[in-house]
């Protein structure tokens, strides 16, 4: 793995968001080196892509290196919470981002290894993280405070019947989890909120089997159009920044009016 830029590290803040090599988590990983962080992009199986994230980063003048993790692995995000500790240590925000869906079908079709996965990574995953990043954030434990932003779906409000249910059961879980830990540690200096992305186009389509659902969904939207990562990602790095100091337990809709 390649060692972060020097410099900046010592002094900018640092956020950790997973699934960063791709889509919303890479738009997003840029915005927030724009914005002065220090970023860690993790990424679970391709580091090309991640490398190419942190490569754009650099070229800017920012601060970020890319950390292996699949999220799902407990043991597998307590040494990427050890490697940022080393590298980053100044740890102020994290992005829940990292999530699966699978292939449109109807819950009497799918199978318990799909729904172990699928609530594995986008549930668990996020757990895991958020656990770490608050044993680092929280005054409870020492921490100076920071915020946290979850990764939610308009799927949740949706149910997303004979496609994803399960997928849309685990955001539904997050919008929960925000909600739950926003007012667990509201005193703690940590904030939580969550965003809800609606059709967005960014390759998960493809790896549910539908590679041109962005476009074949887009005139159910009141706006007429798909969003992009980089919409989704603003509001992200909003929710993180300071200008949002009085929001949490917050789920943001970026959904084009759906």
């Amino acid at each position: 793995m390649s060692e972060p830029t020097r410099g900046t590290a010592a002094t900018a803040r640092s956020v950790l968001v997973t699934g960063g090599g791709r889509g919303i988590g890479a738009a997003t990983a840029l915005r927030c080196a724009q914005a002065g962080w220090a970023v860690a992009v993790n990424y679970s199986r391709d580091a090309a892509a991640a490398q190419a994230v942190v490569a754009r980063i650099r070229s800017d003048g920012g601060t970020a290196f890319a950390v292996q993790a699949d999220v799902s692995d407990e043991a597998q995000v307590l040494a990427m919470f050890t490697r940022i500790d080393a590298e980053l240590p100044l740890l102020a925000g994290l992005v829940n981002n990292a999530g699966v869906v699978d292939v449109g079908a109807r819950v009497d079709a799918m199978s318990l290894a799909r729904w172990q996965r699928m609530f594995a990574v986008n549930v668990f995953g996020s757990f895991l993280c958020a656990r770490e990043a608050l044993r680092r954030l929280s005054t409870r434990h020492g921490g100076a405070g920071g915020a946290i932003v979850n990764l939610s779906s308009a799927a949740a409000r949706l149910g997303s019947p004979g496609q994803y249910v399960d997928y849309a059961s685990a955001k539904g879980a997050i919008d929960t989890f925000t909600l739950g830990l926003a007012k667990e540690v509201a005193t703690e200096g940590v904030r939580v909120n969550a965003v809800r992305p609606g059709i967005i186009d960014t390759e998960i389509h493809a790896s549910g089997g539908q590679p041109e659902r962005a476009k074949q969904v887009a005139p159910q939207v009141p706006m007429q159009r798909a969003g992009t990562a980089d919409e989704v990602a603003q509001a992200i790095v909003w929710l993180l920044s300071d200008a949002a100091s009085y929001t949490t337990g917050s789920i943001v809709d970026v959904t084009g009016g759906r």
